[in-house]
């Protein structure tokens, strides 16, 4: 049973009531979709953790291509650039023949929209091939603009997963040792105060 301590008084239909806190949960004792939602919120940092990694690996890969890659001459075969401010990547479609005879061909590489403009209207550009990489193939003029943009942004998203990260794990432990904020102070009226009595 909850305990209960009269902390003041209320005027309710002219009559001065009493009222109670109580709580009806103890701090060990939460909800089921409470604990179920602290629980999940550590999806947030993860995913932000997740994103760091893939765009670390991503700018890793486009370096590793930039300076092991063979210089090769690309086909433009074909270029797409949205005039929509929410969409941020644009592509390129591209062939590479090699010296050995094989041929490369990558259909609809995205590139950031900022960056689209300096291939839009080639016909050939110079790229950096490595068969068989992550990477394969990165265009000369702008890859070392890509890789940046990359750690940029896995900086960005460690960083929001170390502030998110906290900020679960504080809200965790602060529902495991003191409980819901939800259940402590709510104010119920006494039962027992002779005002409720019903006289017969």
């Amino acid at each position: 049973m909850a305990s209960r301590q009269i902390i003041g008084e209320r005027q309710i239909l002219g009559a001065t009531l009493p009222f109670t806190v109580s709580n009806t949960l103890s701090p060990n004792r939460l909800r089921p979709v409470t604990r179920l939602v602290a629980r999940g919120a550590w999806i947030v940092p993860l995913f932000f953790f997740v994103i760091a990694l893939h765009q670390s690996k991503t700018a890793v890969d486009l370096q590793a291509t930039l300076e092991r890659g063979t210089p090769a001459t690309a086909e433009v075969l074909e270029v797409h650039e949205e005039n929509r401010v929410d969409v941020t990547y644009d592509w390129i479609s591209i062939r590479v023949p090699l010296d050995d005879g094989r041929v490369i061909t990558k259909e609809e590489l995205a590139l950031p929209h900022s960056l689209i403009p300096l291939v839009a209207d080639k016909e050939t550009i110079d790229v950096r091939v490595n068969p068989g990489a992550n990477q394969e193939v990165v265009i000369t003029s702008i890859v070392n603009t890509q890789w940046r943009i990359a750690a940029m942004n896995a900086g960005i998203a460690f960083v929001a997963a170390l502030l998110f990260g906290g900020g679960v794990w504080y809200w965790n432990r602060s529902l495991k040792e003191e409980g819901d904020p939800a259940e402590r102070g709510v104010e119920e009226p006494d039962p027992d105060h002779p005002a409720r009595q019903v006289a017969r």
